[in-house]
């Protein structure tokens, strides 16, 4: 089949790159237009036009998908199906109707569970233990589309967003060629999504990964990870933003000396190798913080900076 490739993220490349190894022809792809990155915030090409570019393809880089400009240069591809993983623009209804196979959708949840921008965040946040990815069918609603494939995924216990979503990025490429292979054989059978059970997922925001060190220790580690790398969890300190890095589990008997106390929730307690907070329901492990302005670094060279006076807190 022709088709043409919607993505953006690191998370969409294993799928581009699928494509190009399969017997399916990439003919164009859609990605967003340059964003700034970096400390010196410079305009930066995404994930996906760089290896698209890199293998010779044509790129559109719309900031809307309605221009008749836009839809015309995309009819021209004459696409036999337009896979997408997370390209991050709506697609309008008059571009829905142009391939024969229509836009098939990578996402990163079992549908119709997680809806939306951030499965794999607001699964690990919930404490899911599985978790997958679907092929479907893109149409007007919100990821309610008919489902084409799937797979499952096992939710590790110290998974972070960054983790789970790069296994299933990659798992999932080979998912999308075997719905384009399935496609195009017709064998595939479309399943409507099942009214029950469904959830959203919507974008996780700065203010969402704010810590409330009041919640139990399980709630403030799930955070942790699922905002890992990004948006990043973090809490304030003197004052000042602190972002905070995966935890490390707390086990009881290893507890001694001057860490063997009890914690409220946000007091932070040194030790001559770790760094605990107390939650609602015990303390946690600092793994690794970064202050405003400075790089990452290990909480206990952090603390040896700050020397947290007795009864100290975290804010939030």
């Amino acid at each position: 089949m022709r088709v043409v490739f919607a993505g953006t993220p690191e998370a969409a490349v294993p799928s581009l790159q699928a494509l190009l190894g399969s017997r399916h022809e990439v003919v164009g792809v859609l990605t967003r237009a340059d964003a700034p990155a970096g400390r010196g915030r410079t305009l930066r090409p995404s994930p996906v036009r760089e290896v698209a570019e890199g293998a010779g393809l044509p790129v559109l880089t719309p900031t809307t998908l309605r221009t008749p400009e836009v839809q015309e240069q995309i009819a021209s591809w004459a696409p036999d199906a337009c896979p997408v993983v997370a390209y991050g623009l709506l697609v309008p209804p008059a571009l829905l109707e142009l391939p024969r196979h229509g836009w098939v959708n990578l996402h990163f949840s079992l549908l119709p569970a997680w809806r939306g921008a951030a499965p794999v965040q607001h699964a690990i946040r919930a404490g899911d233990e599985v978790t997958g990815a679907v092929t479907f069918r893109l149409e007007d609603g919100l990821d309610t589309g008919p489902v084409l494939g799937r797979l499952t995924e096992t939710v590790r216990p110290r998974d972070t967003s960054g983790d789970l979503l790069a296994r299933l990025a990659e798992s999932g490429a080979h998912l999308l060629v075997a719905t384009l292979d399935a496609l195009e054989d017709g064998t595939v059978v479309p399943e409507p999504q099942p009214a029950d059970g469904v959830s959203h997922a919507p974008k996780i925001t700065v203010d969402d990964a704010r810590l409330e060190w009041t919640r139990p220790a399980y709630a403030v580690d799930r955070t942790v990870r699922a905002c890992t790398p990004a948006p990043g969890a973090w809490t304030t300190w003197r004052g000042e933003r602190l972002k905070i890095g995966p935890l490390k589990a707390v086990h009881p008997e290893h507890m001694v000396d001057e860490v063997d106390v009890e914690l409220a929730p946000g007091e932070v307690r040194a030790g001559r190798r770790r760094v605990l907070v107390g939650t609602g329901n015990g303390p946690v492990e600092l793994g690794q913080v970064q202050p405003h302005g400075k790089r990452l670094m290990d909480a206990d060279a952090w603390a040896r900076g700050v020397r947290p006076e007795t009864g100290e807190r975290f804010d939030g």
